[in-house]
């Protein structure tokens, strides 16, 4: 959707009618979802993994929904929404209690799945079967909230929460609000090894060619959207690495971040 979104208007043809447009990759940032809308795109955010047959869950729309301003539509198109029918159950969980969250929108808990759509195991891989499927659900390493009306909204994976001081940050959080920033296009916060506080956020930016921020200019944006100890550190100005199919290469910012502390 960014790469769509940032091609010039010139070779940008106009659409004749809205296009349905679904999604399944990392959770989208509201200001991409509300661009595509304003491209003339009816975006539907689809949610799972290979080990739960691809898509199992889905945003489903509510049609009183669309009398809503924009920027309330794109926040409740970024959420993941409710299982298909032909999942059993999901449910966002304590792993540790292996019990529900309280449906606040605030309280992280893990993503579970359990039904026949869900995979049988990891073939000759006890060690991976026994993790995942500890309480007899299967654990998806996603972090998520719950909100009111049953609809889950993804905040990160665990591999990616950063531990700053005994604080847990999400990085979704810090990347939604750069990229409601104007001039960025694309954005990618991971965890920056600190020698105080364990790791901070290090936020990779892609900025629009004609942009003259700077990160000084990003800095005083965060502070004014997030409290004191999830602004980042440190800003690096560059191209993001992506897969294939257009996924930020996390790992590879992850050693990125990693290098630049070693060498300092």
């Amino acid at each position: 959707m960014s790469t769509m979104l940032a091609t010039d208007p010139i070779d940008r043809p106009e659409l004749p009618d809205i296009v349905n447009f679904f999604t399944a990759a990392a959770p989208p940032p509201e200001k991409v979802l509300a661009n595509m809308r304003d491209a003339g795109f009816n975006v539907t955010h689809l949610y799972g993994l290979t080990e739960v047959y691809g898509p199992a869950v889905v945003n489903d729309w509510h049609k009183q929904w669309d009398q809503l301003p924009g920027p309330e539509q794109a926040s409740l198109k970024s959420r993941q929404g409710v299982r298909y029918h032909a999942l059993e159950n999901l449910d966002v969980l304590d792993p540790k209690t292996m019990l529900p969250v309280p449906r606040d929108s605030e309280t992280l808990g893990e993503v579970m799945f359990r039904g026949n759509v869900v995979m049988k195991g990891y073939l000759k891989n006890k060690e991976a079967n026994d993790q995942s499927f500890e309480g007899g659900w299967f654990h998806s390493g996603d972090l998520a909230v719950v909100h009111p009306d049953g609809y889950i909204q993804l905040k990160d994976r665990s591999k990616d929460i950063i531990i700053s001081g005994g604080e847990n940050i999400s990085s979704i959080e810090i990347e939604e609000v750069l990229y409601k920033y104007n001039d960025v296009v694309t954005a990618a916060v991971v965890a920056m090894p600190d020698k105080k506080w364990g790791e901070t956020p290090c936020a990779f930016v892609e900025l629009d060619p004609n942009s003259q921020s700077t990160e000084a200019d990003l800095k005083d944006w965060c502070r004014k959207h997030l409290a004191g100890f999830k602004v980042p550190g440190h800003f690096v100005f560059e191209v993001i690495p992506k897969t294939s199919t257009g996924k930020v290469q996390k790992f590879a910012l992850r050693q990125r971040a990693k290098e630049m502390m070693d060498s300092r």
